[in-house]
Order: C-alpha cells, then structure tokens, then sequence
C-alpha cells in the first residue's frame, strides 16, 4: 500500500513538517528573523512558550541560535522560556548549560530545571538541584515538591522523602491536590502504607490521581472506599473518580456496586460515568454487561456524545464485534482523532491491518491531524514482509513530523521491524531513543525473542538492570520466553524468584511464562507446583492452555487431558489454542476418537470455525495413527490451501505406515510449493527404504545432491561459553550489540551485517569500563543478581 504524497498533507502537519516562522500574538505569521530584528521580550517568550507547547526542538533550536547570533540578552522571563522549551524536547543537556550561564535565576528557574531533570529520568540530579536550590535559600513551590517526591518513589530515597513532607507541612503545602499525591505515592512506593492512608485522609478534596494512588499503591481498595462513603459533599465528579481508580483495577462487581450506589444516592450519572464503564467492560470481555450499559446511554441521551462512542467502539473492538464497531463508526456524524485512533487499534487488534492502513490513508488526506496515537497504532498493521515498504514509507514520515522523538512511536517501530526481520534496524532505533523506558527496552528484548535471539535477549535484561531501570511483568515474561526457548533451567529459577519477590508471581502473563519455562526446561514437576498455586479465581484460558500443552510435550497426556476437563467445569472458553493442545495431546497418546470428538466439538459446541492449527492437528493425528487416507480426505476438503508442512504430517505418516503411493503424492506437493525442502526427499527416500525399494530410496538420495539440498542437522541445547565484553557506559551499548550479533551468525536471513572485526573493535575500544563476562554465562549471573534484589 502507498501512502498518499505528502503534497496531500492537511495543512496542520505541512506547518509542522516545515517550522521555519512562528507566529505573532495577533496571528500574523512572523518569519523568525523579523522577530528577533525587532529584539522585542514578549514576543521571543511567546515563541519559545510555542515551542515547547508543541514539542518543537527544531523551531525551539531555531529561536536559541537566532538569539546568541542576534547578541539579544534575554531578561530571566524568556531565558526560563528557554530552559523550559530545552526540557521538554529532551534536551537536557543544552537546559544544563543555560541554566550555568545564568545570573539572576530565580525561584521559576530552580524549578524548571529540578522538573526537567526528573522527567527525562536524572532523577539524581534532580535531587541535587534541590539540595543546591534550598541551600541558598529558596522556598519550593508546589511543582518542585512534585517533582523531587516524584524521585524520591521512583529511586526508593524514603529519608529524603520524609524530609520532603516535613517541608511541604512546614510551608502549608501538605494539603495541595499535587504535593499530596504525590506524598500519597511517594509514601506507598517505598512502602508506608499507613502514612500514605493518613495523607490521603489530610487532602480536603482528593482528585483522580489521589485516589488512584491510594488503590493502587497501598492495595488496600477497601480502605480508599470507607474515607470516600465518609465524605459528605460528593458530586459527580468524586463518584467518577473513584470509580475511575477502581476500574483500573479492573474490578468489575466493585465498580457496578458503586454505580449502584451513586444511583441509589440520588446522583444521575453523566457521558464521563458511561464512557468509564463501558471500556471496563471491553478490558475484562463483559460484552453483555457493556450492552446493558449501552442502552442506558442511550436511555439518558449520551449514546451519540464522542466520549461514549470512543468507548463503545473500544469494547466492541476488544469483543471482536468489529462489524458493530464500523457501523457505530460510519454513522457517527463528527469525526475526531480520538475517534480514528480507537478504529486503526480495533483493526489491528482484529488482525484487520489492510482496513487499519486504509483508514489512515484517508485519515492524512483529511482536516484531522495524526498525533503520536495514530502513528504508534498504524505501525502495529505494518506487521510482515508483505508490508516491509509501507512500514518504511510511515517510518520516514514519522521523522518527518518529528515524532521519532516520541517512546511509544519509537517502540511500534521497533515492533514493525522485528516482523520483517531486520534486527539491525531495530537496535538502530532503539540506540536513536533519547530517552529509554520501559516499554523501549521491552520491545527491543522482545524483537530479539521474535527473531530468535534469545540468549542476546538475556543479555540486554543484564544491561537493562545496569541502567538502574527494574524490569515490569512483561520484560520479566519476555525473559522466561528466553530461557525457556534455549533450556536454560537455573536462569529460570532465579527469575521466578525474582517475579515473587516484586509481586509480579500471580500476574497471569508471567505465571505463564513461568509454566512454560519449566516445561521446557524438563522441570515439570514444578510448572504443576505453579499452576495449582495460583487461585482458581483469577485464572484464565491462557493459562490452561500452558499447561495442557506443558503436560503434552511431556508425554502425560492423560493429566492434559484432565487440565481440559477442569477448564470446562471452571466455565472458562476455551481458545483455537486449547484445541490444539488437546487435540496433540491426542495424537501422541493414539485417542483417536477422542481427538476426533474434540475437533468436531469446535463448531458443533463452541460455534467457532477450526483453524489452519486445528486442521494440522487433526492430520497429524491420523496420519500418526495409520489413518493416512482419512489424513489425505482432511487435507483435500478444508476450506484452506494446503501449506508444505501439513503434507509433511502426512509424509511422515507413510514413512512409518509404508504407504509409498501417498508417500509420493505428499511428497510431489511438497515439492510443488517448496522445491527445495529437504524433508521431502529424506522422508521419500525412507518411505522407499521402508518399502525395500533400494534403487528408489538411492535416486532420491542422489536426486537430493544434484540439486545441492543438505539434510539439516539436529542439535541438543547446551549451555556454552565464549567472551564478550559489555560496556557499562551507555555510549558502550552499541558495540556491545554489535558483539552479540556476531555470536548470531547462524541466521543471515535476518539481514544482520556481520563483522569479524567487531570483537577487536570492542577490546580496542578506549571510551567506558567495560565488564569481561561470559555468553550465556552473563545471562546466569544477571539473573542471580536479579533473584537477590
């Protein structure tokens, strides 16, 4: 798909694309020129405000180099302007060096710079300023207070924190809406949970972030409830509010209770009330409690407000209707980005990524402008080598419009690339990110798990942790994928340990991680140990469906089988993936008329289409059993094309059954789509052998040299050695990358340019303390460090 020529551009982004003049007070385009020719203060303040406001670093690079080549001296008014706009287009650096230069600094300068240091991550420095700021006798104010309890959670500098609140009650600010949730989160992250009770109790009129911070940090929903029935003044606003914080608990009964309870108080709820409810709904798959409250808009007259409509198409994305969703879309009369955002991520959700491009393409074509939103979401559809060169051509507007600055953008990116298999674009990226979270290091772990990498995936979790960053669920997930995708049975225990110790042991994504690793690094005594550990109350199909395939691989298909009963009494659904794992379960066992009843159960119960997997299966399972003609009818009447690897199910079906007549046919089709598989031949060359076919089995063997196809050769996972050197310094990871992709030499298809070279450049390498570990070795010892934290 070709996007439309950026001569089409709506005229917001062409401003945006091309940030060579600002704009006077009035509206009057001034070129920026003109306007420091007339050296006027209040204008250069009004510029530099317009940048930072729009996230300009261009425009904002423009107007400080126009100012030291024009000699203006700026009063402290704009050169706090300027310290502000260098902050928020992550230019720290730059702010540092202004803020030096200065002489008459003031409270708001202090401020500026604390601020900016903890929102780009120097959190450290940010505290130090604060110490610097209070030496010389300045009196914080409510956003330099946010600013360093903000560190202080974040780094867990729980001394400092009391501190902070011993100032913040001396200077009466401990009842501010900000410093007290602060305070609140502060107290909970470093784990005062009766403090943080106390401050939330203090506020007069706790605000959404409060009251978020109170069920959040100190778990205790129960607690946040009681103070909220106490308060007498409530109005619609605190009821959104606490039901807001409640449903990103995801705590559907709560929330209807409290509904019910604003109803009961005589409260009429509004579109904010609706809208909260309904994506709750959508998160935890309630369609039909959705529904109802979807009358009930409709019912009060806000079913066609843009907040509920936005909503409803989110849960009906989630829910799979996006047939209700298009047409809830089509006939809503105004369209917002919000709105087009919902849709582009519904589809992609769906798997629907040609609509999700075709709706961007006509979203660049129209009035709206795409913000960061949009162009995270439409990289999610650019997922295959099939739309390498759409994902390109956004990439390159994504720079154009200066949203390659943007985390989230920059991470769809990664995740774009790592589906058309250029692991080197991917690290590309990742080292152009200014700023590196979370999410930026999870998506470049998670593309070296994509493409393979797993050991090189262990080794950035190593140096995740030296940034001083602590890795969330999903990275923790990502990295159990690692060890269990290469056998690694001690590095799996020490991140099981670590995942308790972090709380992170009953997340259900890593719960079954943890499944899996075990299970494939032949412990399956204790991926049974975890799964009946967890509550039978929040488990979910995934998680049976782990542990159902954990017991298939290992032969116990009778406890598979058992898991499969009890997810039906647990009145869970069961997933395309379930039936796979049974129907596999199945076949290794020889129950064919089981495997059989379970595949026909799929439409005949569950009302659902079998897919590709199921179909294979199903093969598989006759074609293990002696039944190749059944396999070869099922093959012959799905309503798929037939793909190599199901006919080489029924290959090796006549391999071991001697059936040379289907054998040659499996193996003519085979070769019809892949002409230069080397399973064919051997399979083929077997069946003859088999057969006692001799000069047949030899001509396919001889067959198989001419056209120069090796037989690939099996391997044992094993655990192995060999130096590399990993850079402290941040500046070092690039090279350290580079060393880990010349371990990867075995998978040139993923377009990694490979360097003998690289090795010598890193022992060469002069910049940085570089720390001697071991391949694979490194990835033990950083999960050891990480079972001790």
């Amino acid at each position: 798909m070709r996007l439309p020529s950026t001569c089409s551009c709506n005229e917001g982004e062409q401003v945006r694309a091309r940030p060579c003049s600002t704009s006077h007070p009035h509206g009057i385009p001034v070129p920026i020129s003109d306007l420091y020719a007339r050296k006027d203060q209040k204008t250069l303040s009004h510029a530099l405000t317009l940048s930072w406001r729009t996230n300009s670093s261009i425009l904002g690079s423009q107007i400080h180099a126009q100012v030291i080549k024009s000699g203006f001296s700026p009063d402290t008014y704009s050169q706090n302007n300027l310290l502000t706009m260098c902050c928020k287009c992550k230019a720290l650096d730059r702010a540092s060096n202004l803020f030096d230069e200065m002489t008459d600094e003031n409270l708001v300068s202090w401020t500026s710079m604390i601020s900016g240091s903890v929102n780009n991550n120097e959190h450290e420095m940010g505290l130090g300023l604060y110490t610097e700021m209070m030496t010389l006798g300045f009196i914080p104010n409510e956003f330099a207070l946010v600013s360093v309890l903000s560190a202080c959670a974040i780094i867990d500098q729980i001394k400092l924190g009391f501190s902070l609140h011993c100032v913040a009650f001396k200077i009466g600010l401990d009842t501010n809406q900000f410093v007290g949730s602060a305070l609140l989160w502060m107290h909970a992250k470093c784990g005062n949970i009766e403090d943080a009770e106390l401050v939330f109790e203090s506020i007069d009129e706790p605000d959404l972030a409060c009251w978020n911070a109170i069920i959040e940090g100190t778990g205790r929903k129960n607690s946040a409830l009681n103070v909220f029935y106490q308060v007498l003044d409530k109005d619609n606003s605190s009821w959104n509010t606490v039901i807001s914080g409640l449903a990103k608990e995801e705590d559907v009964s709560e929330v209807v209770n409290l509904f019910s309870s604003m109803l009961l108080a005589g409260f009429r709820p509004d579109h904010v009330t609706f809208s909260i409810i309904i994506r709750l709904c959508g998160a935890t798959d309630g369609l039909l409690l959705g529904l109802q409250f979807c009358c009930f808009t409709y019912h009060l007259g806000y079913f066609h407000y843009d907040l509920v409509v936005n909503s409803l198409i989110n849960m009906f994305s989630r829910c799979s209707l996006m047939d209700s969703a298009d047409l809830l879309f089509v006939s809503h009369p105004s369209r917002n980005i919000i709105l087009c955002n919902e849709m582009i991520a519904g589809y992609n959700l769906n798997g629907y990524g040609i609509k999700a491009l075709q709706l961007f393409c006509s979203l660049i074509e129209s009035d709206i402008e795409a913000d960061e939103f949009t162009y995270s979401n439409v990289l999610g559809a650019c997922q295959g080598i099939q739309h390498q060169d759409t994902g390109k051509q956004i990439h390159a507007r994504v720079i154009k419009l200066g949203f390659d600055s943007c985390c989230s953008v920059c991470s769809s990116m990664i995740n774009a690339y790592a589906s058309f298999g250029s692991v080197t674009s991917c690290f590309k990226i990742f080292q152009d990110i200014r700023t590196l979270d979370l999410v930026s290091w999870g998506a470049m772990i998670s593309a070296f798990l994509k493409l393979g990498f797993s050991s090189e995936a262990l080794s950035f979790l190593n140096c995740l942790r030296d940034s001083g960053e602590k890795p969330d669920d999903v990275i923790l997930s990502c990295a159990l994928n690692a060890c269990a995708n290469i056998a690694l049975l001690d590095q799996s225990t020490c991140i099981h340990a670590h995942t308790i110790k972090r709380g992170f042991g009953t997340h259900l994504c890593v719960a079954s991680a943890i499944i899996d690793a075990y299970a494939k690094c032949g412990d399956i005594a204790s991926s049974k140990k975890v799964f009946e550990n967890i509550s039978r109350d929040c488990i979910d199909a995934i998680l049976f469906n782990t542990m159902i395939t954990a017991f298939a691989h290992h032969g116990l298909i009778i406890e598979a089988i058992e898991i499969f009963e009890q997810m039906k009494y647990a009145n869970l659904y069961p997933t395309q993936a379930t039936f796979v794992a049974v129907i596999a379960a199945c076949s290794h066992l020889g129950l064919v008329d089981q495997g059989r009843f379970v595949f026909e159960s799929i439409s005949n119960v569950y009302g659902m289409s079998p897919s590709k997997d199921n179909f294979a299966c199903l093969v598989d399972l006759f074609a293990r059993n002696g039944l190749l003609e059944k396999a070869k009818d099922v093959i012959e009447s799905m309503p798929f094309e037939p793909w190599p690897s199901i006919w080489i199910s029924l290959l090796s079906g006549c391999r071991s059954y001697a059936n040379k007549e289907l054998g040659e046919l499996a193996a003519e089709r085979i070769l019809k789509l892949v002409p230069d598989n080397d399973s064919a031949y051997a399979l083929m060359a077997n069946v003859y052998a088999g057969d006692e076919k001799w000069k047949d089995a030899e001509r396919m063997r001889i067959k198989m040299e001419m056209n120069r196809i090796q037989k690939a050769c099996g391997y044992n996972l094993r655990c192995f050695c060999c130096p590399i050197h990993i850079p402290t310094s941040s500046a070092g990871i690039s090279l350290a990358c580079n060393v880990i992709f010349g371990h990867a030499k075995r998978d040139h298809s993923l377009g990694c340019t490979l360097s003998c070279n690289w090795l010598k450049e890193v022992k060469q390498s002069k910049g940085g303390t570089s720390l001697s570990i071991y391949h694979n070795w490194e990835s033990l010892q950083a999960c050891s460090e990480l079972s001790q934290q």
